[in-house]
């Protein structure tokens, strides 16, 4: 069971910093009356410790929320983008749609023009609330996170400042992913965005969250939640890509429903920032569903990657498969806490869960924490998890062809990961994240 404390209270955001954010928008009643609820839930809950088992390698009293001021969206443009982004959106044929989020607000989303006809739905969170109200109460303002979750989760609705909903309708199948940019511009603040991707069944669709900033010189939070729901036969691919600066403390909660013969892939990148935490919770709820959840990452200097995952098998002959791999070189650090949990019902469970971690440095450490809890007696689970160092062989071999040791190191990272990125299905989304793995090791 968790332990809650009150944590640090000076650290708690003043009633005053939710009023003035709550006073500078005009937002449909289902969001506004979600968002108050948010709050009072916010300010009740105790803060989390390293008391509570799932946050005892991560501690919160080091971000200093009661500094931080919340983003009020202001209306945003799609000008001055980094020139990366530029060039990704005067790409053809590589992308169905896509978002750009400033601070929050979209300020940019576009959608093909044959893909629209096909009744793909892609719109704001706001434009949802009052096109889509009872789906969207539903997936995220009914959503019941894990006593872990639960106090950031209410900060993250509470100061929900925008995001996107995808709805791909029965049967149609998406010829590219969609791109969502998610940005944090401005030093000392704290910002929230949702992700909302529904395909009903037999859709097929892929979608890209990529998260930057630039270095930022002050302490900034950004919050963000994913609600990714499938039902029969439907195909989902999911890529969180966190690419943010220094100066940038990154807090995901992601919740996957997978309904009867669907298949749903997340795979979560995490190259920057100064700390991140993403709980990732897939919830298998029809027979026959599939899950896999893959995730990498790299982290030097001081970073701090904490992963929290909970593969939950509600309905029976379900199949998950988790492969989380991370590299860490200078003081970089990491924390894997993994749990397969199989109801009673859910006979004929077939579950797995990997994690292995590459340390380059003798300052560098991982902690990894896999568990099983099974309620059911007839299923086919298995974990397991290794850490170790990068073998003098393989160095040698590669250093007596040329490289260096930083060159040849990096090429092993990109090797060890080369496993995890085989796994994902569209050659689109691959590609852009080998792009952002050979910019961050230096390949």
């Amino acid at each position: 069971m968790s332990t809650m404390t009150a944590g640090p209270a000076e650290s708690t955001l003043a009633a005053a910093d939710f009023d003035t954010l709550a006073g500078g928008l005009t937002e449909p009643e289902a969001i506004a009356g979600a968002r108050a609820a948010a709050w009072e839930r916010f300010t009740a809950l105790p803060w989390p410790t390293k008391k509570s088992e799932e946050w005892r390698y991560t501690d919160l009293t080091k971000v200093g929320f009661g500094a931080l001021t919340p983003v009020v969206p202001a209306p945003a443009t799609a000008e001055a983008l980094p020139a990366d982004v530029r060039e990704v959106l005067g790409r053809s044929g590589e992308r169905a749609g896509v978002v750009v989020l400033r601070e929050g607000r979209v300020a940019h989303l576009e959608l093909e023009p044959e893909v629209a006809r096909s009744g793909v739905v892609l719109c704001s969170i706001r434009d949802a609330a009052e096109r889509h109200p009872e789906v969207l109460r539903r997936a995220l303002l009914e959503a019941q996170p894990g006593p872990a979750e639960e106090k950031l989760w209410a900060l993250h609705l509470a100061l929900l400042g925008g995001g996107y909903f995808l709805h791909v309708p029965r049967g149609v199948e998406m010829p590219a992913p969609i791109h969502a940019f998610h940005f944090v511009e401005r030093a000392g603040t704290v910002s929230s965005t949702h992700s909302f991707v529904s395909g009903e069944s037999g859709a097929r669709v892929a979608v890209i969250d990529e998260f930057l900033s630039d270095d930022l010189e002050a302490e900034t939070v950004s919050l963000h939640g994913a609600t990714i729901t499938g039902e029969g036969g439907a195909g989902i691919e999911y890529v969180a890509l966190q690419r943010f600066g220094r100066g940038v403390k990154r807090f995901s909660t992601q919740h996957v429903a997978a309904g009867r013969d669907s298949r749903i892939v997340t795979f979560n990148v995490t190259l920057g920032g100064d700390l991140s935490r993403a709980d990732v919770t897939s919830r298998l709820d029809g027979p026959g569903s599939s899950s896999e959840m893959l995730a990498l990452w790299f982290g030097d200097s001081d970073q701090h990657f904490d992963h929290h995952t909970l593969q939950h098998h509600a309905a029976p002959h379900a199949h998950s498969d988790l492969l989380f791999k991370g590299a860490l070189t200078d003081a970089g650090s990491s924390v894997f806490r993994g749990l397969i949990r199989v109801d009673k019902g859910a006979q004929l469970t077939d579950a797995y869960q990997t994690n292995r971690n590459l340390l380059l440095s003798e300052g560098s450490h991982a902690s990894a924490l896999p568990n099983l809890e099974i309620e059911a007696d007839d299923v086919r689970c298995s974990h397991g998890a290794t850490i170790g160092q990068v073998e003098d062989g393989q160095l040698f071999y590669l250093m007596s062809r040329g490289l260096t040791r930083r060159q040849a190191e990096r090429l092993l990272v990109f090797g060890f990961f080369d496993e995890v990125l085989g796994r994902l299905p569209m050659e689109g989304v691959r590609a852009r994240v080998r792009e952002a793995i050979e910019e961050k090791i230096g390949l």
